[in-house]
Parts: structure tokens; sequence; C-alpha cells
């Protein structure tokens, strides 16, 4: 590859960034979108559930097939057609009048989903050294948090001049334009175009050759995977703060404005406090992941997420108080999914890195798939979110003591 002024990790770090902005832009904007869609099409909060889990259905079952197709095919093909398949099944929502047809649209845009973030943090590992794995990630990650604040602030702008169709026509088209981005500038492995990862002197072509030959090709790595007990309390770990973190950032607009009964603007307001809390704990918290341990740092995110949870629950009737928790929760909410996906790269192989984040997966979105509907049918019976905050809490506390008996260890 032609030597540019900029090493071409930071080419890598920039469209990933823009991906993940319009991916959890999507994706954690639903929770924005969800009281106008029930409102225009009276959906009750089961059926808006329904429709959102179709979409983490799709993507947990095949988010394992995409991390092992990256590590087989490269990340760059994986997530170009991702782009794509993204792209269209956000348009599609658009059209939405149904909760059947909202299921099988938003299931597409699962399914292109797979391909935005396993693959993505994967590419941005393979193009950083370990020890600058945290920065990298960070630097990435504000692209969901400015994503999700972006929409709490566009969204009722969007609402007022056009309707909430548009929002995402407008996300779709977005998606859309990655595909040329991703398919020119994307590289999935340093080596392969004769550069090294940036924070590593530079070292001769044979040694390129070494690094990137180095014997994990064993194919019974996966059978060693599933019979290691760190790959099995970080993903259950991992399923309890899901669990957790969707509860309250899917629901928690529709609790501000039909319980606390806050108006459009003050409740979407929420979103970008969410979004700028995001952005504040990857600048800061990921990097020091570094220093400190992506294990030690999960213990301390997870002890914050609990006691905000908490807060909330009794500080319920106080708009001003769940600003301010919302808020700190959200800077430990930005740095909880790059810090577990970044243990993968502490935990096992480089060769077999995306592996498994894709197994993990199926714990993350079990996770969300239950709250969904556990938190839906808890409002729908009681019309109030208690009971549902209440078991997001508990699960918030398991994924602390889950965490904290893995032992800290780093095989970078």
């Amino acid at each position: 590859m032609k030597r540019f002024p900029v090493h071409w990790a930071w080419i890598i770090l920039g469209a990933s960034f823009i991906n993940l902005f319009i991916n959890y832009s999507i994706r954690l904007g639903y929770g924005i979108v969800l009281p106008e869609m029930i409102k225009n099409l009276g959906f009750s909060r089961t059926d808006v559930g329904s429709i959102y889990n179709a979409y983490l259905l799709t993507y947990i079952l095949l988010t394992p097939f995409t991390g092992f197709l990256t590590d087989q095919v490269g990340a760059r093909r994986v997530i170009t057609l991702s782009s794509f398949v993204l792209g269209t099944g956000v348009l599609l929502m658009g059209t939405v009048k149904t909760v059947w047809v909202g299921c099988i649209y938003f299931a597409i845009v699962g399914l292109g989903a797979t391909g935005m973030w396993t693959p993505i943090i994967t590419v941005v590992q393979h193009w950083f050294i370990p020890k600058r794995r945290g920065l990298a990630l960070g630097i990435i990650s504000t692209g969901y948090g400015l994503g999700f604040a972006t929409m709490g602030a566009v969204f009722p702008w969007i609402i007022s001049n056009f309707s909430w169709r548009h929002t995402w026509y407008f996300l779709g088209l977005g998606a859309l334009s990655m595909v040329i981005v991703n398919g020119l500038l994307l590289r999935s492995d340093p080596y392969s175009v004769g550069l090294y990862p940036w924070g590593h002197k530079e070292v001769s072509n044979r040694d390129k050759s070494n690094n990137k030959t180095k014997q994990y090709n064993d194919r019974s790595w996966f059978f060693q995977i599933l019979k290691s007990k760190a790959f099995w309390v970080i993903g259950l770990s991992y399923f309890s703060v899901s669990y957790c973190l969707y509860g309250i950032t899917t629901f928690m607009v529709d609790y501000a404005r039909y319980q606390m009964n806050l108006s459009v603007e003050k409740a979407s307001l929420l979103a970008s406090i969410h979004g700028l809390g995001q952005i504040l704990g990857v600048i800061t918290i990921l990097p020091l992941s570094d220093y400190l341990g992506r294990r030690n740092t999960l213990i301390i995110s997870n002890v914050f997420i609990t006691i905000c949870m908490i807060g909330i629950i009794l500080n319920e009737g106080s708009w001003k108080m769940l600003y301010v928790l919302i808020g700190i929760l959200a800077i430990f909410y930005g740095v909880t999914f790059p810090l577990y996906g970044a243990c993968a790269g502490d935990y096992f192989p480089k060769n077999i890195m995306a592996t498994v984040i894709g197994a993990w997966t199926p714990f993350y979105g079990a996770g969300a798939i239950m709250v969904h509907w556990i938190s839906g049918i808890l409002r729908d019976l009681t019309g109030r979110y208690e009971y549902a905050f209440v078991i997001d809490a508990a699960m918030a506390t398991i994924a602390l003591i889950l965490i904290s008996i893995i032992k800290d260890k780093n095989r970078e």
C-alpha cells in the first residue's frame, strides 16, 4: 500500500466511527421513536418490544456466524455487505403499518447490524497494538454515544417538520452511503497491505510475516473456548448487564413521557443526555482500561450502573434527578459493550477474536430480548415501570458479582 502521512489505522478508525454512529443511531434511536409509533399506530408496549426483539433475535442468531466469517474472509467484505442490508431494512421501517411487518423489517435491520459491531471492533483491534486498543475503542465508541445524543436532539425537529417515518428514511440513506466508504477505505489486516499496527515500532518484512502467520490455526480452539470458565462467566455477566442496560435505555423516554408526564422535548432530552454521557465515558474510561485492565474496569462500571438503577427507583417523580442518574449511568453504559468485546483480545488468541466476540453475542442478545418482553408486559399489566426497573437493578448486581470472580488475566 502506498505510504500516507497518516497511518492507515486512523483511516480505519474514522470509517469505523461513522459506521457505529449510524448503526447506534438506529439501534438506540428506536427507543426515541417508540412513543410516536405507539401513538400513531396504536401499538402496545409489548408490540413495540416484540418489534425490537425481532431485530435482536436475528442479531444474536447470526452474529456468531458473522464473527466466524470475519475471521475467515476479513472484516472489509463483511462490513460492506452488512451496510447494504442495514440501510435497506431501515428504509423499509419507514413504511411500517402493522406489528408483524415491523417485526420482519426490523429483523432485516438486525441482519445488517451483525456486521456493525463484532467485525468493527475486531478490525480496530487488529490495527492497533494491545496497549493502544483501549484508546482506539474509546475513540470509535464515541460514535454510538454521539449517534444517540444526535437522535435525541434531532428527533423533535423531524417530528415537527416531517414525521417519525422520515427518521428511518434519513438513517437508511446514511447506512447505504457507507457501502461505498467501507468498500474503498477498509482493510482487514495491516500485515496484508504491508503495514504494521499503529503504536508498534516498524519491523522487517520477515517479522511482519511471522506476526501474520503466528501459529493459532488449530481448529480445536473452538472447543477449548466452550470449555473455558472465563468464556461462560464473562458471557453470563454480559447477559445480565445487557438485560439491565436495555431495560432502562429502551423505555426511559416512554417512562418520562407517559409516567412522569414530561413533554416530548423534555423526554427526548434524556437521549441526548444519555448520548453525551456515553461520549464522556468512552473517551476517559476506555483508555484508562489499558492500565487498569478490562476486568477491573468492568467491576467499577457495573458498581456505578447498579447504584444508578437503585437511584432511579428511589427517586421517582424528580425529573432533574432522573437526568442526573441517566447521565451517570450513560458514562458506564458507553464503556460496557466495548469492554466486554475487548475481553476477547485479553483472554483468547488474536486469530479467533471475532469468533469469541460473536459467540458472546447470544448472551448479550438474550438479555436484551428478555428485558423487552418482560418490561413491556409488566408495564402493560400495571401501567407503571417500577417492577421492571427493580429487576433491572437486580440483574446489574448479578453482572457485577460474576465479573468479579474472573481472574484479572491478560494474554495479549
